[in-house]
C-alpha cells in the first residue's frame, strides 16, 4: 500500500477555500507543428492514450473512517479523462491579460478530492494565430516543483511526432486495492511508532540550534524567520487569485552571472528583488530593511524518505534596501553563500521528518482559526514571499505535437505571504510565473513588467562592470 508521507499529507491538512494547496503551470503552444493540424477532440484523445495508464494521473485519495494515520493512494477504477481535461476560451481580444485572468479563475478553484487531484484546461481564443494554451493544476500532495515540471514533461517529446518522454512499451499492472482493514491496522502501527520516530528526530534538531545561534553571532546564518519587514503582500489571504507572467532571455542572465562571478540563482533573486523594489516604491511602501524570501530547495537524491514532496527551504536576504543593481546582486550572492552553507548543516530530511507528525484534525482546525482571527496581520512577518527556481528543458519540446513556446509555473500562496514567483528555464528562456492573492496585489502585471526593466538594468551593469579597469587590464595598458 502507498501511504502519503507526512509532508505530502500536510498540504491536504493545510488547505481551506482561501488557502489552496495546488500548483499550476501554463503552457503556451504553437499548433502549426501538430502533425495533421490541431483539433480539440484529437488532442484530448492523444492525452487519453498517454494518461490512462500513467499511475501518477490515475491515483486518488482513500481514507477509511477509522484510519488515524495519513491517507493512502489507490487507483481510480472509474477514471475518466473527461473529468480532468476540459476546454475554455479567453475573452476578446485574447491577449496576455485576458489569458492571465482566465488562469487566475482556474487557480482560485479547489480540486475535487473524490477524483485524481489534477486538471488540465485546453484554452483557445488567443489573439496570436495558431496559438493555444494549456493550464495544468496539480495538488501539492501529489507533486512538488521539480516532480510537477517533470510530470508535465513526461507528456512531451523532442519531436512533433515522437513518443513522449514518459511512454512505456508495456503498461504496468494496476496495483491491487488494499482492504480498509489493512489500511487501518497499518495506520495504528505507524502512529504507535511515532514516539520512536520523535526520539530519532529530536536530537538532530536540537543540535542544530546552537549552530544557528553561533552562525547568527558571526553573521554567517541565513535570515531568521519572523524578521521580515511588513508590506501589503503580507496579510491574510482569500481564495481570489491574480496571475501574470514574463518571458526573459536566459543568455542575458548568464551574461550577468559570468560578468559578476555569481550563480544563475543569484541573478534571478536579484532580478526579482529589483522588480519588487520598483513595485513597492511605486506604491509608496518600500521598507527600509531588506525583504526576505523563502526559497524551496529540492532534496531529490539527498534523502531516503518516501513520498512525492522532497523539498526543504532556505531563507534568502533579497538586499532590496540597496538601490544600485550591481551592488544588490553582489550582496545577494554573498548572503546566499552563507545561507547555503548554513542550510547544508541541516538534515536534508528535516522538514519531511517533522511533517510526519502532522495530524489532520489539529492542522485543519489550526489553519481555520488562524485565518478567521487574521493572525497573519498581527504577528511579525515570517517571510515576504516565496521565490522558486525550477530547472526545465534546455531544448525545444512538443506537447502532443505542438511546440511549447512558453512554460510558466505558479506555486501556492499563504497567509502572511501572498505572492509567489516561480522561475523555470525553458529552451534558452526563463519563464516567470507570478501568482498572488488578488486583494493584496491587484496590479500584478506592473510587477511582471518590472522584471524586464530590472533585467535590462542588470545587463547594463554587467557591461559596465566588464569595461571597468582591472589590475590585469592596467598592466596590459602600461605595457602597450
Amino acid at each position: 500500500m502507498e501511504r502519503l508521507s507526512g509532508l505530502d499529507a500536510s498540504f491536504l491538512y493545510f488547505e481551506t477555500p482561501a488557502h489552496l494547496m495546488h500548483v499550476c503551470g501554463l503552457l503556451v503552444l504553437d499548433t502549426s507543428t501538430v502533425p495533421g493540424g490541431y483539433e480539440f477532440g484529437r488532442l484530448r484523445e492523444t492525452l487519453r492514450n498517454r494518461l490512462e495508464h500513467n499511475r501518477s494521473f490515475r491515483r486518488k485519495l482513500h481514507n477509511p473512517m477509522l484510519n488515524i494515520d495519513h491517507p493512502v493512494w489507490i487507483d481510480d477504477e472509474e477514471f475518466d479523462i473527461e473529468h480532468h481535461v476540459r476546454r475554455a476560451s479567453v475573452p476578446a481580444p485574447g491577449g496576455d491579460p485576458e489569458l492571465a485572468g482566465l488562469c487566475a479563475d482556474i487557480a482560485g478553484q479547489p480540486l475535487d478530492r473524490s477524483r485524481p487531484l489534477w486538471e488540465m484546461w485546453l484554452i483557445d481564443g488567443l489573439a496570436e494565430p495558431g496559438r493555444i494554451a494549456v493550464m495544468t493544476k496539480m495538488h501539492h500532495a501529489t507533486v512538488d516543483g521539480v516532480s510537477g515540471a517533470s510530470l508535465v514533461s513526461e507528456l512531451c517529446s523532442i519531436e512533433p511526432d515522437a513518443l513522449p518522454f514518459g511512454a512505456q512499451e508495456e503498461h504496468p499492472p494496476t496495483p491491487k486495492r488494499p482492504r480498509d482493514r489493512d489500511i487501518v491496522i497499518d495506520g495504528l502501527i505507524g502512529v504507535a511508532k511515532r514516539p520512536l520516530h520523535l526520539a530519532a528526530v529530536l536530537p538532530g534538531t536540537l543540535g542544530a540550534i546552537p549552530n544557528w545561534i553561533g552562525r547568527a553571532r558571526r553573521g554567517t546564518a541565513m535570515p531568521a524567520p519572523f524578521t521580515a519587514p511588513r508590506t501589503s503582500l503580507n496579510a491574510t489571504i482569500t481564495g481570489h487569485r491574480t496571475v501574470a507572467f514574463a518571458r526573459l532571455d536566459l543568455h542575458e542572465i548568464k551574461q550577468i552571472k559570468n560578468a559578476f562571478g555569481t550563480t544563475v540563482n543569484d541573478v534571478v533573486l536579484a532580478m526579482c528583488s529589483g522588480a519588487l523594489r520598483r513595485y513597492l516604491d511605486d506604491n509608496g511602501e518600500l521598507p527600509d530593511s531588506s525583504l526576505i524570501a523563502m526559497v524551496p530547495v529540492s532534496v531529490h537524491g539527498k534523502t531516503k524518505r518516501g513520498g512525492t514532496n522532497k523539498v526543504s527551504g532556505m531563507f534568502a536576504n533579497l538586499a532590496s534596501d540597496i538601490e544600485d543593481p550591481a551592488q544588490r546582486l553582489l550582496a545577494i550572492a554573498e548572503a546566499n553563500r552563507a545561507a547555503k552553507e548554513h542550510h547544508q548543516t541541516l538534515s536534508a530530511s528535516l522538514l519531511q521528518d517533522w511533517a510526519q507528525f502532522a495530524a489532520p484534525n489539529t492542522f485543519g482546525m489550526a489553519v481555520r482559526v488562524y485565518s478567521k482571527l487574521r493572525l497573519a496581520d498581527r504577528h511579525p512577518v515570517v517571510h515576504n514571499l516565496v521565490i522558486s527556481n525550477v530547472p526545465g528543458p534546455p531544448m525545444p519540446i512538443y506537447f502532443a505535437g505542438a511546440r511549447v513556446v512558453g512554460f510558466f509555473p505558479f506555486g501556492p500562496v499563504f497567509h502572511g505571504a501572498g505572492l509567489n514567483i516561480t522561475v523555470l528555464s525553458n529552451d534558452g528562456h526563463v519563464d516567470v510565473g507570478l501568482i498572488a492573492a488578488r486583494e493584496l496585489a491587484p496590479h500584478l502585471w506592473s510587477l511582471a513588467d518590472d522584471l524586464g526593466l530590472e533585467l535590462a538594468a542588470l545587463v547594463k551593469a554587467a557591461r559596465e562592470h566588464g569595461d571597468a579597469p582591472t589590475p590585469k587590464r592596467k598592466q596590459r595598458a602600461a605595457r602597450a
